[in-house]
């Protein structure tokens, strides 16, 4: 019987929890992975590298005492496991490269970029000789991490009830307060589930589980409004969409 290719072993290094659960969240849609640990500081860092010898790190760069940089500049040469640093500051981005991390990606974390930062860990790791592991990924997004002042929110998808474009942000609500989240609405749209989450204006998306009434407006448009009394745009572009959803006619 054919035993499948081992996951890559991976080790969490960031001093805040939060933070630490966003990557466990981001790493849910990549089951080639194995987390092995998590450590809050560089101290414990260097010790479960040396026991767990992990293949990958996500590290952080700014941690209390010794940071994620001062950090890789101890490890042994020739002997580091992959990395990948994770930071809210991009001003480290070329020293990042000089000590060959893999990639270099931002809190709040956006999972499309963050699988790309993925991709390039999977070839490094088939260059070095290993078998890739079949991936097997979710389909639509369930989870969505967001920054809250210094704190990060996880939130569950069915919470959202709204999504606003915002230049290359959007504004969400969810759970009765408005968040601000760094992924353009074309990329936020695409990881949803479309027969949950749809686009009713070119800058808006809705939570269809929200609505409650349609009313028609004049030259083709319509207003939606949801549970809560809130009234948005139903543009002409996307009522046969949103309206063949909704039981329109």
């Amino acid at each position: 019987m054919n035993m499948p290719p081992p996951r890559l072993r991976a080790l969490l290094i960031d001093d805040e929890m939060l933070a630490r659960l966003g990557l466990r969240q981001a790493l849910a849609t990549h089951p080639e992975i194995e987390i092995v640990g998590e450590c809050g500081n560089a101290n414990e860092a260097t010790q479960a590298i040396d026991a767990l010898a992990p293949d990958l790190i996500f590290l952080d760069i700014r941690m209390p005492g010794l940071d994620g940089l001062a950090l890789l500049r101890t490890l042994p040469a020739g002997a580091t496991p992959m990395v990948v640093l994770v930071t809210a500051f991009d001003q480290h981005a070329c020293n990042a490269f000089d000590l060959d991390a893999i990639d270099y990606v931002l809190k709040p974390l956006d999972q499309r970029r963050f699988d790309r930062a993925i991709e390039r860990v999977m070839a490094r790791w088939t260059e070095r000789g290993h078998v890739p592991v079949p991936v097997v990924t979710e389909t639509f997004r369930e989870r969505l991490s967001v920054r809250q002042g210094e704190h990060i929110r996880v939130l569950r998808a069915e919470e959202i009830d709204w999504i606003k474009a915002d230049g290359n942000y959007v504004r969400i609500r969810a759970a009765g307060a408005e968040y601000m989240h760094r992924e353009t609405l074309a990329c936020l749209e695409a990881s949803l589930d479309p027969s949950r989450f749809q686009r009713i204006h070119r800058a808006i998306v809705v939570n269809l589980d929200r609505v409650s009434e349609v009313h028609p407006l004049f030259h083709g448009s319509f207003e939606i409004v949801l549970r809560d009394g809130t009234r948005l745009p139903l543009s002409r572009r996307f009522r046969g969409r949103a309206g063949q959803t909704l039981g329109l006619r």
